[in-house]
């Protein structure tokens, strides 16, 4: 088994980071549309899938954050799948800085949900709230998604062990390569 020191105790942030820190995850930026049509962003690697029917994922969101306050006011969301170029954006959208809509390319298609951050997202998922946990100081929102838009091939940034990374190109894997899939796919609703 190695030369780790067993611990049960979790109950300190920082073990827990640690424990987190070990798990690689997408990087991803949630987006929405507040009170006067002002654009509320952040980047958030608290993203997972839920169900294949209805299609549906979570985000977790600081309660304070002014991005959740926009998207239980409207009742929808963005989520921006970044790829592996992306990492100046997620910084960008990391800190909070107030021009950060004025420094990145995005777009409102019709139907869209919030901003599409077209340069730095290689897809994008437009969401209706489902559902919500208040859990701790975080809000776990549900998001079922209602249309997606593929705008490059997945060559997803990835954040794990405090650091950003990308998998490796695909000559490397001998994956097969060809024209990205791009285009819009509306998901048919759950019938309930």
């Amino acid at each position: 088994m190695g030369n780790a020191t067993p611990s049960t105790d979790a109950s300190t942030p920082d073990r827990f980071r640690s424990l987190m820190a070990g798990f690689p995850t997408g990087v991803s930026i949630v987006t929405a549309i507040g009170d006067a049509s002002r654009l509320w962003g952040m980047t958030c690697s608290a993203l997972c899938s839920v169900t294949l029917h209805p299609p549906t994922l979570l985000v977790g969101i600081r309660e304070q954050s002014p991005t959740l306050t926009a998207i239980l006011s409207s009742g929808v969301f963005t989520v921006n799948l970044l790829h592996a170029q992306g990492r100046d954006t997620a910084d960008l959208f990391a800190s909070g800085a107030p021009d950060r809509f004025s420094r990145v390319t995005w777009a409102l298609p019709d139907g869209a949900s919030g901003p599409h951050l077209m340069e730095a997202a290689h897809a994008v998922a437009d969401c209706r709230v489902s559902q919500t946990v208040h859990v701790g100081g975080q809000r776990v929102v549900f998001g079922e998604v209602r249309r997606i838009t593929v705008l490059a091939e997945p060559k997803p940034l990835l954040y794990g062990l405090r650091q950003y990374s990308a998998f490796p190109d695909d000559n490397a894997t001998g994956s097969p390569t060809g024209p990205p899939d791009t285009g819009v796919y509306p998901v048919q609703p759950s019938v309930r």
